[in-house]
């Protein structure tokens, strides 16, 4: 596929953070009891359908950087992480998804009333979280990210299907995943009692990354197959999602009849879209969305040089260059 970067997949410079992940873990599942063991039973089924707890990575690097007290630190992951997990669960009941990462959604078997309130009950508990991190700055942090996600969701709902603007989808990725990634940086350096400028720095890291790895997500939508997804090749364009290979394919082929449409504010017919995923696929869309992400990389690179060297800054430079390298 044209573009496909060349870095190594691997995650073993993550190894030394393992204990301390499944100590995060832990703590997600502990904020469960005392509570409806449904709710066990649904964090259970979640858990084992996430990903490689980038986030967590992410926090926990960040805050060794600066030598933040462990057990704050791992609280403030499980929140983050927690939080995540929350929109996650909303998000696919929100897009009807049946399947994450090939395992089943907890809405795919329970009613959606069950789901909203378990995503619900979630968000609580990651809020609980924040707070026992002792951090007012971080909880205003926390409660200020969360009204981001929840509105870039209003905007995806009502605003933002089969809109072609570049403009709209940065400020939705950032919404989506940015957000959250710069949360994770910037509080875990605050718990760390990093001096202002290292924590801008973190700051910046954490959006940089966060927006490559959204953009590589979108990549994914269009050269990933269904099994690997765990839903159907381009779904984000067939639910009218406008993403940035789609953007450039626009760019580059503005004679297309498929994709008059969308230049419109028009979603494409069933037809249109089957033709356009199988063009995008095989454009040059591809290569220009990831040099976009490492673009988006090499700044988040940058901000992290001006932080004192150490293997956890070592580490977070490794951790970015996995992200333009996944292929999941």
């Amino acid at each position: 596929m044209p573009g496909e970067p060349r870095l190594s997949t691997s995650l073993s410079f993550l190894a030394p953070l393992q204990d301390d992940i499944r100590a995060v873990e832990g703590m997600m599942l502990a904020q469960m009891e005392g509570h409806h063991a449904d709710l066990r039973n649904a964090l259970d089924l979640i858990l084992k359908s996430g990903g490689k707890r980038i986030r967590t990575s992410l926090t926990l690097l960040s805050g060794r950087t600066f030598g933040a007290d462990p057990q704050r630190l791992k609280t403030l992951a499980a929140a983050i992480e927690l939080l995540h997990t929350a929109t996650l669960v909303h998000d696919d009941l929100i897009d009807g998804s049946l399947l994450r990462r090939g395992l089943p959604t907890l809405n795919s078997q329970w009613s959606p009333g069950a789901t909203v309130l378990t995503g619900d009950f979630l968000f609580a508990r990651a809020a609980v979280l924040a707070a026992d991190t002792e951090s007012i700055p971080v909880i205003r942090q926390f409660a200020h990210v969360l009204g981001v996600i929840v509105n870039g969701e209003i905007t995806q709902l009502f605003a933002s299907r089969c809109k072609a603007s570049r403009d709209d989808y940065y400020e939705r990725i950032y919404a989506k995943t940015a957000s959250l990634f710069e949360t994770s940086t910037w509080s875990a350096a605050v718990i760390g009692g990093a001096e202002a400028p290292a924590v801008e720095a973190m700051r910046n890291y954490g959006y940089q990354v966060g927006m490559a790895f959204q953009i590589i997500d979108d990549i994914l939508d269009f050269t990933s197959d269904a099994a690997q997804m765990g839903k159907p090749v381009g779904s984000d364009l067939r639910q009218g999602l406008v993403t940035l290979p789609c953007l450039y394919y626009l760019e580059d082929h503005t004679a297309d009849p498929d994709v008059q449409p969308l230049f419109q504010g028009r979603c494409l017919s069933d037809e249109q879209l089957s033709r356009v995923v199988a063009s995008i696929r095989e454009s040059h869309a591809i290569e220009r969305s990831y040099q976009e992400a490492e673009r988006f990389v090499h700044l988040g690179l940058e901000s992290l040089r001006s932080v004192p060297p150490s293997p956890e800054r070592s580490a977070l430079e490794e951790l970015a260059d996995y992200i333009v390298a996944r292929k999941l």
